[in-house]
């Protein structure tokens, strides 16, 4: 996943630039930022605080770490029941058989 180049905080800030008058094109030629940047930032940070911001981050990393356990979960089950059928489509030879005549 792609890192943003601007922190937490400086996210606030520009978003609180905007709040305070300034313009979306002043800002973004500011920070170096496209205005869909900018937009998707609002969005996604509009009316968030700062403690609400980090709350998110961690939910957005638990999240990641628990898909990624499922996946390793699910293909260890897919190996399993791959080497199940497999197991069950050759029987083990019989050792010793013993003739009954």
């Amino acid at each position: 996943m792609k890192t943003s180049r601007f922190t937490d905080s400086q996210i606030m800030a520009i978003l609180k630039q905007n709040e305070a008058g300034s313009s979306v094109p002043d800002l973004c030629r500011e920070h170096g930022i496209g205005s869909a940047s900018f937009y998707k930032l609002r969005t996604k940070f509009g009316r968030v605080d700062a403690s609400l911001m980090n709350r998110m981050k961690e939910l957005e990393d638990e999240n990641r770490r628990l898909k990624k356990m499922y996946a390793e979960e699910k293909l260890k089950a897919k190996i399993a029941k791959e080497n199940e059928k497999s197991c069950k489509a050759s029987p083990p030879a019989r050792a010793g058989k013993i003739n009954p005549n």
